[in-house]
């Protein structure tokens, strides 16, 4: 069972998304913002983050730019998801150090089969 971080605020969707993610198999740790994702990763490590980029404290760009740069959490795969898909956001999200991008609302089976290739490289 491969444990996931996930980093969103929004109540709803980390209801939803940890919910259907457990179904899958998967052990779920939930942080509401960037700096207790940072924490709870350095803390937990887990096997994957999912890591929402709207976050309040700390965005999910620095919160990624800090796990990257740290020993300790810098192979752990990072997953982008944001409901803003501007253009330039998802090179913003790969030049932080997401290994990839997804963009809400969240489409389950693309999400899992980004999250079982990222898994799959680690």
């Amino acid at each position: 069972m491969y444990t996931v971080l996930l980093v969103e605020d929004h109540e709803m969707n980390r209801d939803m998304l940890s919910r259907r993610l457990t179904r899958k198999g998967y052990e779920i740790i939930i942080a509401e913002d960037g700096k207790q994702g940072v924490d709870l990763a350095m803390e937990q490590r887990p096997d994957l983050i999912l890591m929402d980029l709207s976050l309040p404290v700390l965005d999910g760009w620095e919160a990624t730019r800090i796990l990257k740069n740290s020993p300790e959490t810098k192979n752990i795969p990072v997953i982008a998801l944001t409901a803003h898909a501007m253009a330039g956001d998802k090179e913003k999200a790969y030049q932080a150090g997401c290994d990839d991008f997804d963009t809400k609302p969240i489409e389950l089976s693309r999400l899992i089969e980004k999250m079982e290739a990222a898994l799959a490289r680690k």
